[in-house]
């Protein structure tokens, strides 16, 4: 390969609004390894719907274009879904609760067969790379990023649960990236807008944020994405994601896969490191895959350029290609995956929820309305989710206990039962007699609190961290 190949081997970029032809064109020019899909990309019908069709034709469109060289590899068709709050494309694909719900379900097949469910509702829509699972452990309520991104604050449940979701994706034919090395969960400031600083030592990391990743590395993970975090016990002011201290603490777990960046046009990195210096940057750490630089044009010169200067030596241009040739060489040996229809999987996203509701306070048995019930609080759309949920669990709506809806970033609001819908502990100064984890506000959750809240099932969820005084593990046995 060329220099200027190599270069955009490196590069995986985003592009605004639905001008595929002029993306592609700049994928052929630069050669670059793929793309990523946002929101804005994603073309829909009149309801609002994700065109599957249109998804499809878009993605192979793509993909065309990164071969267009004559690769023998497939080029990456990348998307950011997660479950939870972080999910590119809606229904008709399966929605999910926050990820969570599987650390608050505590089963690690149900994980795993979640994990394929949702990449496998990928694979019809061209989609080969998926950025999740977040294997951060979150710290709790000083934690401004992650929340109920994270599977728990426990890092062997993260580990257990990491692995487990990983696999699936994998079984299903989608590329996981486990995410943000060395940990997010743990600081508390949001790299979308500053930089954020880890103040623990290395082996503090290692006994708490890096298990999952130490995990997924025994497992085989493919991706490892680095995160916009300062690290100061390995390099102080620096993103991790341009620190070759970073890079080397991660190869030194025993990682030998594609080391990726989180994205570069991030606030973290974009405001400090302009016009494509982050990109070279990047790559001189350790760094193989650059994701989303905010002008890829710009660092895909600027790579060409500090090899020929010889500030990027060419043999780690070299080694970065080669690690991400190879993962989709690997990708494309393992054959066409089958892909599962959008919405097959509901099934058993319902019962993730069922499986993860917890009694935070509150009887562990028996009806917790007398029939009928009221509600307040939530976002757009949740009070009417609920309200639907109950009449389908035969509650009568207008009368009896409030149930307060407390939703992502919301505060308690008194009522006789508060419901945390993303992270549990907004509850934690709640003063209301019975208290809910539901880790989700997709209908089928709203049908498995409707479930409890009627008697008709149990709680059979554990609390994956803290809500104040009342620890991590509690729920009903």
């Amino acid at each position: 390969m060329t220099t200027e190949e190599k270069a955009g081997q490196v590069l995986l970029p985003f592009f605004t609004g639905k001008d595929v032809e002029a993306h592609a064109a700049t994928i052929e020019r630069l050669h670059l390894a793929g793309s990523i899909i946002m929101g804005d990309n994603v073309p829909r019908d009149p309801q609002g719907r994700v065109d599957a069709a249109g998804m499809a034709a878009i993605n192979q469109r793509l993909a065309q274009a990164t071969v267009a060289d004559g690769d023998p590899w497939p080029g990456m068709i990348a998307v950011d879904q997660e479950g939870g709050l972080v999910v590119r494309l809606g229904t008709p694909l399966t929605e999910w609760p926050a990820p969570m719900s599987y650390g608050a379900a505590g089963n690690e097949g149900l994980t795993r067969e979640a994990g394929q469910g949702l990449a496998g509702e990928l694979v019809p829509l061209g989609f080969n790379t998926d950025f999740a699972p977040d294997t951060d452990v979150t710290m709790g309520p000083k934690d401004p990023t992650i929340g109920a991104r994270a599977m728990s604050a426990d890092p062997a449940a993260v580990a257990v649960h990491g692995v487990a979701f990983s696999q699936g994706m994998l079984a299903a034919g989608v590329l996981p990236v486990v995410k943000h090395f060395p940990g997010h969960g743990s600081v508390t400031a949001d790299s979308h807008l500053s930089l954020p600083v880890q103040p623990a030592g290395v082996e503090e990391l290692r006994g708490r944020d890096w298990k999952p990743f130490q995990a997924a590395i025994a497992a085989g993970t493919p991706m490892v994405m680095t995160g916009h975090i300062a690290v100061p016990a390995l390099e102080p002011g620096v993103p991790a994601s341009l620190s070759a201290p970073t890079y080397a603490a991660l190869r030194g777990l025993g990682f030998k896969g594609v080391a990726v960046t989180d994205a570069l046009n991030m606030g973290a990195v974009a405001k400090q490191y302009p016009s494509g210096s982050a990109a070279v940057m990047a790559l001189q750490a350790g760094a193989d895959l650059l994701l989303m630089p905010a002008d890829v044009s710009q660092a895909h010169a600027a790579i060409v350029g500090a090899v020929k200067s010889g500030s990027l030596p060419p043999e780690r241009l070299d080694e970065a290609a080669r690690r991400v040739a190879t993962m989709m060489v690997w990708q494309g040996r393992r054959g066409p995956a089958a892909g599962i229809p959008a919405g097959s999987s509901a099934a058993v996203s319902a019962r993730v929820s069922a499986s993860a509701v917890t009694v935070v306070s509150g009887p562990c048995t028996g009806p917790l309305v007398p029939g009928a019930v009221r509600v307040a609080g939530g976002g757009p759309g949740d009070r009417e989710r609920f309200e639907a949920a109950a009449a389908r669990a035969g509650l009568a709506l207008g009368s009896g206990p409030l149930v307060n809806l407390i939703g992502f970033g919301g505060r308690p609001a008194g009522g006789d039962i508060e419901v945390a819908l993303d992270a549990p502990w907004p509850l934690q100064g709640s003063p209301a007699p019975v208290r809910l984890a539901l880790y989700g506000r997709t209908d089928a959750a709203f049908d498995a609190l409707a479930a409890v809240l009627a008697g008709k099932a149990t709680a059979p969820g554990k609390l994956p961290a803290a809500v104040g005084s009342v620890p991590a593990g509690t729920g009903c046995a």
